[in-house]
Order: C-alpha cells, then structure tokens, then sequence
C-alpha cells in the first residue's frame, strides 16, 4: 500500500545483501526507468477514471517488461517492491479475479511480504513526505485500498509484517524471517 514503507524496506534489504557481497537487483513499480513506468506515474499524478485505466495498463506492461528482464538473471536476489499487490488497485469487481490470474502466471517468491500499514499511518507518511499525491493516496482512497490489500494478503503464501512500527524494527523482522 502506498505509505507503507515498502520502497524503504526493499532499499534497506539490498543495502544488506550488498554488505553480505550478495547480488542484488531492485525493481520498485511503477519503474522510472523506462517508458511504461514514467507513463503509470504520470497517470497516477491525474484524476479519473481514464487516468485509473491508463495507469493500470503501464503498471502492468511496466510489471511484464521487468519480469522478462529480470527473472532467471544470474544474481543472488531479484527484489520487487509493489509486484502482486498491485493487483488491488483495481476496481473492487476484478481486483480478486486479477490477482489469481497473475499469481498463477508469474514468477513467485517464498518470501512474499506485506507490511500491514494502517491508512491513518500511511496518509501521515504521505502527507510529511511527498510533493505531489498520487491518485490513490487520499485518506478515503488508503482505506479502500487497504481493505483489498488486506484480503489479499490474508492468502497463505504472504507474510505480514506490522507496518506501523519502526522502519528499523519492522527490517530487523525481515532479516530474522529471511535468515541473514
């Protein structure tokens, strides 16, 4: 969810793998290293439901594109930040249906985390920490999300960590969880 911290723990854990002398190559979506990825972003700048359709499309061609970039590349650690769960983001009628079909086609990861950030917790950090709000980043947009990305990572192949504590706390868990 946005807010949560997920970019954060993501940078933090390629930082660690690095001092391990462990490869790591880190993909935070939508990317803006390319043409689909700076094309989401700036739809999630607008508003509507044009830019909500348009914004999809280029999260999911931007998703698609470091899949085949990056999956089986001989490093030690591919780290996606916002893969699967980008799914409820979706309209409530296909969020579910979007996330079983791209949970069966892409590649997956034992070590699938979500970081259970309240809304309230998630609007605070947005609101202290970003220029400009996406269009998913209101306080009644957080809670909508939240109650998908929650359903979702109710699902037995996630592992939920309390968003709302320390950004140190919440990677020392991680570590822990990881083995490192």
């Amino acid at each position: 969810m946005d807010g949560s911290g997920k970019s954060t723990q993501a940078e933090y854990l390629c930082k660690h793998l690095d001092a391990l002398e462990k490869s790591c190559i880190l993909r935070a979506h939508p990317a803006e290293d390319n043409y689909f990825g700076r094309n989401s972003r700036e739809y999630l700048l607008k508003k509507g439901k044009t830019a909500h359709v348009f914004a999809s499309i280029f999260y999911l061609l931007d998703v698609i594109r470091s899949i085949v970039l990056y999956h089986g590349k001989p490093v030690d650690y591919v780290v996606f930040v916002r893969y699967l769960m980008g799914t409820a983001y979706l309209p409530e009628s296909l969020y579910m249906i979007g996330y079983r079909f791209f949970h069966w086609l892409v590649p997956k990861s034992p070590y699938m985390f979500f970081i259970d950030t309240s809304p309230a917790e998630a609007h605070q950090r947005i609101e202290s920490n970003r220029q400009e709000k996406e269009m998913f980043e209101s306080l009644e947009k957080l809670e909508k999300v939240h109650k998908k990305v929650s359903t979702i990572a109710s699902r037995p192949e996630w592992i939920i960590l309390n968003g709302d504590q320390p950004e140190e706390l919440i990677f020392e868990e991680i570590k822990q969880i990881l083995a490192l």
